[in-house]
């Protein structure tokens, strides 16, 4: 037993040699560039009605349209201004001044010119909320409606619709930057 473990010992401890390439081994050395993608972290409530990414400074708080707004239409009820109002807390709390930038989205269903048209009524019925809930905090609001063109999730897959893909699409987003 005692031999069995020298000999184990001795080709631990050993250094092992470093491989060589062949003598008549030649090839050309190439530099690979490739793009580095910023990773975009989201969190998102429990509920699926609200989420929240950062990238750098800037923070974008998604609300889905479902919670905001009635089918088909742009006014807020008492439900909406109050969950408005939470995300007007966090800008105030979280944000640098400067501009708020409030994005309206649809899904895609529907003619696009309508729905450029919703997503910007919508957008500003939000900026008209957030105008009185941030009143003192030092931002210039500005809404902008992009129909069904930016959607955050596929709203086919496999030639078939996705609601709940659909529903995370027709979203508004306050984008603000974040303090230092």
């Amino acid at each position: 037993m005692f031999r069995s473990l020298s000999a184990a010992l001795a080709l631990v401890l050993s250094p092992t040699p470093t491989p060589s390439a062949p003598a008549d081994a030649v090839g050309a050395v190439e530099t690979l560039v490739l793009p580095v993608e910023d990773i975009i972290g989201e969190v998102e409530s429990m509920d699926g009605t609200e989420s929240e990414s950062k990238q750098g400074r800037q923070v974008t708080v998604a609300v889905t349209s479902d919670v905001l707004f009635a089918l088909d239409k742009w006014q807020l009820g008492a439900k909406a201004r109050q969950r408005l109002g939470q995300v007007a807390e966090k800008v105030e709390a979280e944000g640098a001044g400067g501009v708020v930038k409030i994005e309206g989205h649809t899904d895609d269903q529907g003619q696009d010119a309508y729905n450029v048209t919703l997503s910007r009524r919508r957008a500003q019925a939000v900026e008209s909320v957030m105008r009185g809930l941030l009143s003192g905090a030092g931002v210039t609001l500005q809404a902008q409606g992009y129909g069904e063109s930016r959607p955050k999730l596929p709203n086919m897959i496999d030639g078939r619709p996705v609601e709940k893909n659909r529903a995370k699409n027709r979203r508004v987003e306050i984008v603000f930057t974040a303090k230092q």
